[in-house]
């Protein structure tokens, strides 16, 4: 398995894929050491944990340099994940003993009745490529934290990371018979979904994920799938600054190219203040510095998959079609790699794929409304449920918008942002569980109840 450098196109390394043989050996390892890795106290596991965390910063150059050559992600950008995935860790050490260890719910009546946090067993964390940490972790951590073994299968965009996990964890004191990586494609993926593993994690689009679902289905096993999306934002003529808004506004579209499940995808600003936000954000995106992304201050690097550049172009061709009107990029940059120059459009409606299929790249639509009605009505047209976003000077009218809308999550005068205190979580096609919070903590555990008299 090649793979490749996203900003030449070259190959950086090359990778032996995973045989059905070492699928099957790796997950008969896996089901015994997760017998052994449960039996390990629950504060010698946290330990474990913060000394990966520890060992991870103690890499960062490495890591970061090994993040940008298989993904495209530009430097500062690729530390800014590793390093603010440290919450992550710190989250597991100020909350995880309290919700995963024994509760005493009464002792009324002469019988104790308690709950006790068991680990699911062996599960899959069958993940992604556009925020390996931050997704990865998530999941792996907070499943080995609970006294699962981990089958964990990067993106095949994001091997060389995933192996490094592995390393590091051995390293912090993980049994090497608890976590395993495997490498490879679909045929891996689908070598998962056939063994007899007690439950499935999983980052991806809506289509992946839905396979999944049906796939595992018949084993009754807990299915997490955390999906794309098609977030909006919407912003209010009373919003403090209109210039700020749309310099936040373009980061939460075009941070990371735009390749993340919450990043801004859509936007709706409302008449009064729609052309000067629109200036002010063609502004802010004309200053980005696309190139090389190992350079210091690149802030567009190259697109992680050759073949999303397509996908963007088609929505552009689309939209273009249909009466938008192109303001800024949309088109190939340079002369190797996976190049696109961030797409401002406007005159853009919901007929066009732009404003209603996940773009997952450099591409933002601007569509002006009339009122808070108008926009809320566009931003509930969508078959995803992941984020949405309003920016306004009154905090209790952008709460009474966003609190009608059916998204896991609703920011107020933020975006593009994700805390390990609340839960990540999607409705409608972007997904279903639930990761981070104390109830992604236990998320990875199923309890049994005891009933105690003496």
């Amino acid at each position: 398995m090649d793979i490749i450098n996203p900003a030449t196109g070259s190959t950086i390394e090359k990778l032996t894929e995973d045989t059905a043989v070492e699928v099957s050996n790796k997950i008969a390892a896996l089901k015994e050491g997760q017998k052994k890795w449960v039996a390990v106290p629950l504060e010698e596991r946290i330990a474990i944990v913060k000394k990966y965390g520890d060992l991870v910063m103690a890499n960062l150059d490495e890591l970061a340099k090994i993040l940008t050559s298989e993904t495209g992600k530009p430097i500062q950008q690729a530390k800014n994940e590793i390093k603010g995935a440290q919450n992550r860790i710190d989250h597991i050490q100020k909350d995880a003993l309290k919700w995963l260890q024994k509760e005493i719910i009464t002792e009324e009546g002469g019988t104790r009745e308690e709950i006790v946090f068991e680990p699911l067993g062996v599960i899959a964390n069958i993940s992604a490529w556009n925020f390996p940490y931050n997704v990865g972790y998530n999941v792996f951590l907070y499943a080995l934290l609970a006294g699962n073994a981990v089958a964990y299968k990067p993106s095949e965009f994001a091997s060389l990371t995933g192996l490094k996990f592995r390393e590091l964890l051995l390293e912090a004191g993980i049994p090497k018979d608890a976590f395993e990586c495997f490498i490879g494609g679909a045929e891996v993926g689908e070598l998962l979904l056939e063994a007899d593993l007690d439950g499935y994690f999983f980052t991806g689009s809506y289509k992946t994920g839905k396979y999944i679902a049906q796939k595992v289905a018949s084993k009754l096993v807990p299915v997490q799938l955390e999906l794309g999306g098609k977030d909006p934002l919407y912003v209010m003529e009373d919003v403090a600054d209109v210039k700020q808004a749309a310099i936040n506004a373009a980061e939460g579209a075009f941070y990371n190219n735009g390749q993340s499940c919450c990043a801004v995808e859509r936007v709706y600003v409302h008449e009064k203040i729609y052309d000067e936000f629109v200036a002010a954000f063609v502004d802010e995106v004309s200053t980005y510095k696309i190139g090389d992304p190992n350079e210091e201050g690149t802030f567009i690097g190259p697109l992680t998959r050759a073949d999303q550049m397509n996908v963007i172009l088609s929505q552009i061709t689309d939209a273009k079609n249909k009466g938008a009107e192109v303001l800024y990029g949309g088109e190939k940059w340079g002369d190797k790699g996976y190049y696109l120059i961030p797409a401002v459009l406007t005159n853009v409606d919901h007929s066009m794929d732009l404003m209603m299929e996940e773009s997952f790249g450099p591409i933002i639509g601007i569509q002006k409304v009339k009122n808070d009605e108008e926009a809320f009505e566009l931003m509930n047209d969508t078959s995803y449920g992941l984020t949405a976003a309003v920016f306004s000077g009154d905090e209790l009218r952008a709460k009474q918008l966003v609190e009608k809308l059916p998204t896991g999550t609703v920011y107020v005068n933020c975006c593009d942002r994700v805390s390990p205190n609340l839960p990540w979580t999607g409705r409608k096609n972007s997904g279903m569980g639930v990761t981070l919070s104390y109830m992604g903590i236990r998320a990875f555990t199923q309890p049994k109840a005891y009933h105690i008299r003496g």
